[in-house]
């Protein structure tokens, strides 16, 4: 199995993709072309009218962040760009204010907007309920996620990869390949992947789950014994954190969560500041890589605050 981020080339297609037949998905208007563009067009499709300055901040984040979100929908709404200094008597017709605005048609009439930069989750819930669609790129990271908690993490991989393929910036998916190599106890093969993702990638939340997962697997490779030597010489020696700490790594590799967390949580217990307050910050690294609404997260996060503010 060989994972490979092929960014350039892929972003090479979605260049291609954006000039050709979707190109029509997102598109530039002014006052002469506006019926043609916005209304008739919103009785075949639902039409986001983004008006946006070249001086306003907010829409250079918003603008490309409407397009990503317009493409992915494919085809269930549209988007049509006005620029206010380039259309003032557009802008005085629909009583822009302030700049990003935000105006959706369907069936030739303003049906809904909003104003100022959205948070994409929330763009993301506009777009719906305007195309009563769901989002297919969100339903396919929906398919594949079912498929690992399934077990059918082959299956996951290559579902992620026709995702990456079709967007190179879903850090959803790239984190997916990452979780799904550990999985089938490819570490070796989810590091090779990681370092070819992108950086502007790896800010992302799901990518950094998916980094301290990576860590800690590696970590783990690293634990000296398997479990049951390691609970042999910490029930000899309890006073061991080294083994106490070895064995919860050991635990994160065998996908125990909830002992690994509570060997952490011993050590605490024990003493805190045992080299450089180690474990402490070991078990945040699991509560990232867990997720923070995980049960053991959620526990155990309850524990280590009793343990620390006592």
């Amino acid at each position: 199995m060989a994972i490979i981020f092929d960014g350039q080339d892929q972003r090479h297609t979605a260049a291609r993709t954006t000039s050709g037949e979707a190109g029509s998905l997102v598109k530039d208007t002014d006052a002469a072309r506006f019926v043609a563009d916005v209304i008739d067009a919103s009785f075949h499709a639902p039409v986001l009218v983004d008006f946006w300055a070249p001086w306003c901040e907010p829409c250079k984040t918003l603008g490309p962040l409407l397009e990503k979100l317009v493409h992915q929908a494919k085809g269930a709404v549209r988007m049509v760009k006005v620029n206010i200094d380039q259309n003032r008597a557009l802008a005085a017709q629909f009583r822009i204010q302030s700049v990003p605005a935000v105006y959706a048609f369907r069936d030739g009439r303003p049906v809904d907007g909003f104003v100022g930069a959205l948070p994409e989750s929330q763009i993301k819930a506009f777009i719906k309920r305007l195309s009563g669609a769901e989002n297919p790129l969100e339903m396919a990271l929906e398919e594949a996620k079912s498929l690992a908690e399934a077990g059918d993490v082959e299956s996951a991989l290559a579902l992620y990869q026709q995702i990456l393929a079709q967007d190179p910036s879903c850090s959803a998916a790239a984190a997916g390949i990452v979780t799904g190599c550990l999985a089938l106890g490819s570490v070796m093969e989810a590091r090779a992947f990681l370092e070819q993702v992108p950086d502007s990638m790896l800010s992302s939340p799901d990518m950094r789950a998916a980094q301290t997962r990576l860590e800690l697997a590696e970590e783990a490779c690293r634990g000296e014994g398997a479990v049951h030597d390691l609970e042999s010489r910490v029930a000899a020696s309890p006073g061991d954190h080294q083994a106490r700490y070895d064995l919860a790594m050991a635990y994160v590799a065998a996908d125990r969560r909830q002992d690994a967390a509570n060997a952490l949580l011993d050590i605490i217990r024990m003493d805190r500041s045992w080299n450089d307050e180690q474990a402490r910050h070991q078990l945040l690294k699991l509560f990232e890589a867990f997720g923070h609404a995980d049960p053991v997260t959620v526990q155990a996060r309850r524990q280590l605050s009793s343990l620390l503010f006592s």
